[in-house]
């Protein structure tokens, strides 16, 4: 299952509206078939597993980070009726698929084909996997990470507004990772006045993975570039399409418009051993009532050193 979360990493960003799933069939030790889902949703990881292991599937076990579907579709079979056909002997799946049209039906429809099927194996790693595919069924938007890069004391630029750079280029490379692990970016008005950030994924290799990228403004704003979009309100991220990750970068006012109505779902906190002093800082007012309010909030799920900078997730506590 380790394997399969690792394979549904490699389309993470580029499958919405589809979950990013990962598949490895496994017979007497071996490794016959694996796969995850292809840019645009199709071909689904089961699919492609399959077709790789071909008649060495029957009698084996087949590990997937989702339960296989269970609804017909234009676009290509559904993947319990391929499994059925297939004749493995096990089935192993990470979480139930909360979409309505399969919830518990692939299930139901392998054991009734007499295949034992399992699911609870590193679940909670599978939902970090499909944070945005869950988030988009459970709260109706996409799942929003909020990149801050800090001086230890908190600024993200001098109080001229000097920004770059605060961190070295270990986070930055890091930074456009993620950024080719989301369909979208957005900036507020006020950075792209200031910055003209590019926004682009500049890592060799992965330059065709750049988001789309997205402007926050009140009004219609007529001075962005081509292959920018506007969005009026931080909860029209709600109606994207084809979005199901978003990437906040900048600047305090838009982080703070986020997190202000519980919009944020992770965090990505690049802090550089500088001190600035008197400069910008990192957030804005986010509406906090009392110190209490602040406290529960927010889990530490990954913590690494950058160079010289330190790197820490957190997840919403939800």
């Amino acid at each position: 299952m380790s394997a399969a979360l690792a394979l549904a990493e490699r389309g993470r960003g580029r499958t919405a509206p589809n979950p990013n799933v990962g598949c490895v069939i496994v017979k007497q030790g071996k490794v016959v078939g694996r796969g995850w889902t292809q840019p645009g949703g199709r071909p689904h990881a089961e699919a492609m597993a399959l077709a790789q292991a071909d008649a060495s599937a029957k009698g084996a076990t087949i590990y997937t980070t989702l339960e296989p579907c269970a609804h017909a579709s234009p676009r290509g079979p559904d993947c319990s009726g391929l499994l059925i056909a297939a004749q493995p002997e096990r089935v192993v799946a990470a979480i139930a698929d909360p979409d309505p049209r399969t919830n518990g039906d692939g299930f139901a429809r392998l054991r009734a084909a007499g295949i034992a099927a399992e699911e609870g194996l590193l679940a909670d790693e599978a939902r970090r996997s499909m944070a945005g595919f869950l988030t988009r069924r459970m709260l109706g938007r996409p799942h929003v990470t909020l990149k801050l890069a800090t001086s230890l004391d908190g600024m993200i630029a001098r109080v001229d507004g000097e920004s770059q750079w605060i961190t070295g280029p270990e986070s930055r490379a890091h930074a456009h990772l993620e950024r080719s692990r989301h369909e979208a970016i957005l900036v507020g008005r006020g950075t792209w006045d200031v910055d003209r950030p590019k926004l682009d994924v500049r890592l060799p290799g992965l330059e065709d993975r750049s988001p789309r990228r997205l402007v926050l403004s009140r009004e219609r704003y007529a001075g962005t570039h081509a292959g920018w979009d506007w969005i009026r309100s931080r909860h029209d991220i709600a109606t994207l399409e084809r979005v199901d990750h978003l990437l906040i970068e900048g600047g305090a006012d838009t982080a703070a418009a986020f997190l202000s109505p519980d919009l944020v779902d992770r965090l990505l906190l690049y802090r550089a051993p500088i001190l600035i002093g008197a400069g910008k800082p990192a957030l804005g007012d986010i509406g906090l009532a009392s110190l209490a309010d602040a406290h529960g909030r927010w889990r530490l799920v990954d913590a690494r050193q950058l160079g010289s900078d330190r790197l820490e997730v957190y997840e919403r506590q939800r």
